[in-house]
């Protein structure tokens, strides 16, 4: 399976009285988001389904990848992908939709960077997931344990290069 992990872009900041789950992305954070994944789409990056946190940010940068990728789909909300969740919590998410044949998953740090060193069977690998930045490895989602192998990682500054 492609598994497709997508930081959300830049959002708004911190306010105090504002729930942190309420903050939208900027305008800014749309902006960089799309060349980023309008690369993706020509490298024929085309989501079978996408989950994303239940966040504001997220669900924005998730409605941006279906509308630039072309997904057609229902855009799922999961607390699997919110930023204090485990990785096996989205590993499990992950698996229960095996029938899949490639997923995006949008949502936040620390869990992203986390996310993916679990899935490529090193908890202890240092990713550093820039906002609006999207990687892609593949996995065998058969197997009781993920080992998934590293396919790339694009920012949106080697996407605003392009």
């Amino acid at each position: 399976m492609e598994i497709y992990i997508l930081r959300h872009a830049i959002a708004e900041e911190r306010r105090p009285g504002r729930p942190d789950e309420k903050r939208a992305l900027t305008e800014e954070g749309r902006r960089k988001l799309r060349p980023v994944l309008s690369l993706a789409r020509a490298a024929g990056v085309a989501p079978s389904l996408i989950l994303t946190s239940p966040y504001v940010r997220a669900v924005q940068t998730a409605e941006v990848a279906a509308e630039v990728l072309g997904y057609k789909g229902t855009i799922v909300r999961t607390a699997s992908l919110i930023p204090g969740s485990l990785p096996e919590a989205a590993w499990r998410e992950i698996r229960d939709r095996r029938d899949e044949q490639a997923i995006l998953l949008a949502g936040h740090e620390p869990l992203l960077s986390a996310l993916a060193g679990y899935l490529l069977g090193d908890p202890e690998l240092a990713i550093d997931f820039k906002k609006g930045a999207l990687l892609r490895l593949d996995i065998d989602v058969s197997q009781r344990e993920p080992q998934g192998s590293l396919q790339w990682l694009l920012t949106p500054r080697l996407a605003a290069g392009s």
